[in-house]
């Protein structure tokens, strides 16, 4: 029978295939909910920016489409949230300008960064979970040392300092 393989560092710090036990270390979860929750509103303040400009080419689209455009209107600012954290939480750095500005990151629990479908899935648990179940959301990182949301225990993510800040 053959050992596990050692833990070995993925580039920017973290532990890659030694499973969640490689984010052992308290200080990558120091701050992380308040973090978030400022994440959050720099986040919904820039999506909010971007929804403003899509409306102005939506309405402009919708007068050369003899008002067909301005059937956009409604799904509008769900497909701009979508597609904001789907490209960001997805892409290189595994965080959203306002979690780059709060100084967190994503990771998958086996230290893996999340990819775009991922990202899009966990925006919409994240959407879903707050529109039906809202205390419980936030109450379940009260009661995790990772400070983990119920959004994330479901798509196996962790939200943990950038590995330059914890080390």
């Amino acid at each position: 029978m053959t050992s596990p393989s050692p833990q070995h560092e993925i580039e920017d710090g973290f532990a890659d295939a030694a499973g969640f036990g490689a984010f052992n270390d308290p200080r990558l979860f120091a701050s992380v909910r308040t973090n978030r929750i400022f994440a959050f509103v720099i986040d919904a303040i820039l999506i909010g920016a971007v929804t403003l400009m899509a409306t102005v080419l939506v309405f402009f689209l919708g007068i050369f489409t003899l008002g067909l455009g301005w059937l956009l209107f409604p799904i509008l600012w769900p497909a701009v949230a979508l597609i904001y954290v789907a490209l960001t939480l997805g892409g290189p750095t595994s965080a959203t300008p306002g979690m780059r500005a709060m100084g967190v990151t994503m990771r998958m629990v086996r230290g893996g960064r999340p990819d775009i479908l991922i990202a899009g899935m966990h925006a919409l648990l994240f959407w879903f979970s707050v529109s039906l179940l809202t205390p419980l959301v936030l109450a379940v990182s009260l009661f995790n040392s990772e400070k983990r949301l119920l959004h994330d225990l479901v798509i196996g993510a962790v939200v943990v300092n950038r590995a330059s800040d914890a080390r």
